[in-house]
């Protein structure tokens, strides 16, 4: 029996068909990793899995020829395509969608692409490198690309399969700005159910669902390792006028009891929130709306302060003794936030 052919997605439209429930794996703010590639010629291949969309320098040229924000290899390939092998930036994942973007390359981006997967532990890595490795398995299927356009693919079902390497082949040759692998974290948690660790990380699940508003920066870098560089990789807002709030709800990587929260403005000088206010609601298989019953206020308004991370503990957060699925941050009235954090533990009472 054949597979079913992926779904295309129009480009306006792929950002609502994943981002609401899916992170993408091989995102560089990750810790993803371009392992080996058949060429980079014209451009690398590490621009990739860059996070921010690509840009143009009309005019720049470098030795290699015109700079282009993507990777791209010479003309003439003697080989059916080229390809570039990345390891996931999560422990490992199931893949939902693909997308790949030209922005920028016209008369030489890839014609067509395809995607590859295995799951493999790491000390075999040498093995995956190699353009002989003969453990790939088709995650989607050879797919027609046009020029400096994003192009997205549903893939057809549920995907049980967990993948650690994938391989982004083009046919024969060319350009890709940017590549995009969106799926679920299969997260390798604490053994102990009693240890406390970040339930709200995207590199344990956790999923930024949705928000009143990302105009600066977007709600998925909440979630990400670190305390990243700049504002670009937080969550910001546009400026608001009277009484008003913003907020973002979060799918936890596993339901739990929470027992601290950490708030973090780094880079956020002027433009931090006023205070900040959590809610939880219980596990469930459909998210809740922002103004829903299900929510429980976990800390009540607190002032924040520029470039901080502002940890909360018993001493101030409430209900706490409850297992919950879900987190809504809210901001008042708006502003930037780089991080937040969900430390607790798996279970607890009410389960």
């Amino acid at each position: 029996m054949s597979r079913a052919a992926p779904t295309p997605i129009a480009a306006q439209d792929i950002d609502s068909t994943f981002k609401s429930d899916s992170i993408d794996l091989v995102n560089k703010a990750l810790g993803s990793r371009i392992l080996s590639f058949s060429d980079e010629w014209f451009a690398g291949a590490d621009n990739l899995t860059t996070p921010t969309p690509p840009i143009r320098k009309l005019g720049v040229f470098t030795y290699a020829g015109a700079w282009y924000d993507g990777w791209e290899t010479r003309r003439h390939n003697p080989e059916p395509f080229d390809w570039v092998v990345l390891r996931l930036g999560v422990a490992s994942g199931r893949v939902k969608g693909v997308e790949v973007d030209t922005a920028f390359f016209s008369g030489n981006q890839a014609p067509e692409v395809a995607v590859q997967g295995c799951f493999l532990s790491d000390d075999r890595e040498e093995e995956v490198k190699s353009k002989d490795f003969s453990g790939w398995e088709t995650i989607l299927s050879k797919q027609e690309c046009g020029p400096s356009q994003r192009h997205g693919w549903l893939l057809p079902g549920k995907t049980e399969k967990a993948y650690t390497h994938v391989r982004l082949q083009m046919f024969p040759d060319g350009g890709i700005a940017r590549f995009r692998l969106y799926g679920e974290v299969v997260p390798v948690l604490p053994e102990d159910v009693d240890e406390v660790f970040d339930l709200a990380a995207t590199v344990n699940g956790g999923v930024a669902v949705s928000c009143s508003d990302q105009h600066f920066g977007t709600k998925d870098n909440l979630l990400l390792p670190g305390r990243g560089v700049d504002m670009g990789d937080g969550w910001e807002t546009k400026r608001s006028r009277g009484e008003h709030v913003d907020w973002v709800i979060i799918k936890l990587g596993h339901p739990g009891a929470i027992e601290k929260l950490v708030v973090d403005t780094a880079h956020f000088r002027g433009n931090f929130p006023q205070k900040v206010q959590v809610f939880a609601a219980p596990a469930a298989e459909k998210t809740p709306g922002h103004d829903d019953e299900a929510w429980t206020e976990v800390l009540s308004p607190q002032k924040t302060g520029p470039d901080k991370e502002h940890e909360y503990g018993h001493d101030v957060l409430k209900q706490v003794g409850r297992t919950y699925g879900f987190v809504k941050l809210v901001i008042i009235p708006d502003g930037g936030v780089k991080r937040i954090r969900v430390y607790g533990r798996r279970g607890g009472v009410g389960q």
